[in-house]
């Protein structure tokens, strides 16, 4: 394999490769997987960002084969279930987005000092994030639990339903602190360039919840027929456990990150720091999260055939493209580590080498879903009219990857430097400034219907794509104190 980019890094290596032999993609496969692939701050970039790039895309292609299972199962259960679960699952989504700002804060700080040599800082920054999102789980958990057939009524449950999701709703947000606590000490791992260690336990996580699923929910063998709250069980036991590995891992094993019983006293400039990460971390996500439900309100106006057709191929879009996202999460933590190793240059590269191998996997994914749309949305049933709607999205949202491919990577990129106003910012001009408005202006007053919502989805991807490329190489970002 050539790693190019740089001198050859010999911390972690096998023989063959510290006596100077190249690596095959195997052998740096197996690195990757195991964790001892070397310090990412030194070495060739290429094969730095592959070896961050490998865990964390197979960390994310268990979490969707976790979605598939877990609603395959539900759904054996009858609508009202489903109905439950769904309407709990939107409720959870508050709690992701608090769970997903936080992260990217902590990446950016833990990276940023793993990459100035002080892993000390890098301790103490992911300790005050575990005492900010245990604080904030306990606020969550207490209120989930004590208003739950409040909350399911609020969203529009009626008697069937609060009777029979209200112990998976009470389940799943009194437990929110696994949720929280596995984002938080995974983006803590990954910021310390430990991504095999964030692999492995979302792997336990998800591993354990699949197994349990059918025991608990249908009571095979020995185990009781829970129905749906088995599967919230299930769940919490995955998430749990591997939420102690990672505290197991973080006080006992050490590696680049580790937790004294000093760090986990509060130091409140350390937490401010965090916080004004994190907020606008929060923010950030919940701008993306927030312009879907303006999009699905633009569908929802040309008919449920539409809305359902929407539905089937944005599902089949964010699961097709949850592997890319692990190029991202690397970009993010070469980019936080370098800057923090003084080098600005080497983190540049990082990102835009990430950029193109993005561009080669969601470039090959486009000429797929273009070529045999028809194919893949007959996967997912629904009526005549709702699949027309299905492929004529996945196309016209797939030209778009090719663009796509780069703002992903590059806004993660921004994130890892501690530049989160930057994608913030594009954000809310190009979803809620640009995207919104024009999917309503081709889809009502232009009479596209909904493949007017997919034009200017593909639009508004392109635009911040190109807009976070220029942003990027103007380089304001590597000034951004973390």
């Amino acid at each position: 394999m050539d790693t190019g980019d740089g001198k050859h890094n010999r911390a972690g290596m096998g023989t063959a490769e510290a006596e100077g032999a190249p690596e095959s993609w195997w052998q740096v496969f197996v690195h990757a997987v195991k964790g001892t692939g070397g310090d990412p701050t030194d070495g060739p970039i290429r094969r730095a960002v592959i070896l961050l790039a490998i865990p964390m895309v197979l960390e994310m292609v268990m979490e969707s084969l976790f979605a598939v299972v877990d609603i395959y199962f539900v759904s054996r259960l009858g609508d009202a279930a489903m109905a439950g679960v769904a309407l709990t699952e939107s409720v959870l989504a508050l709690v992701y987005t608090i769970a997903m700002g936080l992260s990217i804060g902590v990446t950016a700080l833990v990276a940023r000092r793993i990459g100035e040599g002080d892993r000390d800082g890098a301790a103490r920054g992911a300790a005050q994030a575990i005492l900010l999102g245990l604080l904030l789980a306990v606020v969550f958990g207490v209120a989930g639990v004590v208003y739950a057939p409040d909350i399911l009524r609020l969203m529009g449950a009626d008697d069937t339903v609060v009777a029979t999701g209200l112990p998976y709703t009470r389940i799943m947000l009194g437990g929110n602190v696994v949720i929280i606590l596995l984002f938080l000490q995974n983006a803590a791992f990954r910021g310390a360039g430990d991504a095999a260690i964030a692999m492995r336990v979302l792997w336990i996580a998800n591993g354990l919840n699949i197994v349990l699923d059918p025991l608990l929910i249908f009571g095979l063998g020995p185990f009781p027929e829970l129905g749906v709250q088995g599967a919230a069980i299930a769940t919490t036991i995955g998430r749990g456990t591997a939420v102690l590995v990672q505290v197991y891992t973080l006080l006992r094993l050490g590696g680049k990150l580790r937790i004294r019983l000093p760090h986990l006293r509060i130091q409140p400039r350390v937490m401010a720091r965090l916080v004004r990460l994190s907020a606008t971390g929060m923010l950030q996500t919940f701008i993306a999260t927030a312009s879907w439900i303006g999009l699905i309100r633009v569908t929802a106006m040309s008919g449920a055939e539409a809305l359902a057709g929407y539905v089937i191929s944005i599902r089949i879009i964010l699961f097709a493209i949850l592997p890319a996202w692990g190029l991202s999460n690397a970009a993010s933590t070469m980019v936080g580590q370098g800057l923090g190793a003084g080098d600005p240059v080497r983190a540049e590269r990082a990102a835009w080498i990430a950029c193109k191998m993005n561009l080669a996997f969601l470039g090959a994914l486009s000429v797929f879903f273009i070529a045999f749309a028809p194919s893949i949305v007959s996967l997912f049933g629904g009526t005549t009219g709702a699949s027309e709607v299905a492929v004529t999205g996945l196309r016209i949202v797939s030209i778009g990857f090719v663009f796509y491919a780069y703002g992903m990577v590059l806004t993660a990129a921004f994130n890892g430097a501690g530049a989160v106003w930057t994608p913030t910012i594009l954000n809310f001009f190009c979803f809620w400034l640009w995207e919104i408005p024009l999917a309503w202006f081709l889809s009502v007053s232009g009479g596209l219907g909904p493949t007017g919502v997919f034009i200017a989805m593909t639009v508004s991807f392109s635009t911040l794509a190109v807009v976070a490329a220029l942003l990027f190489r103007r380089g304001k970002w590597k000034e951004a104190t973390v």
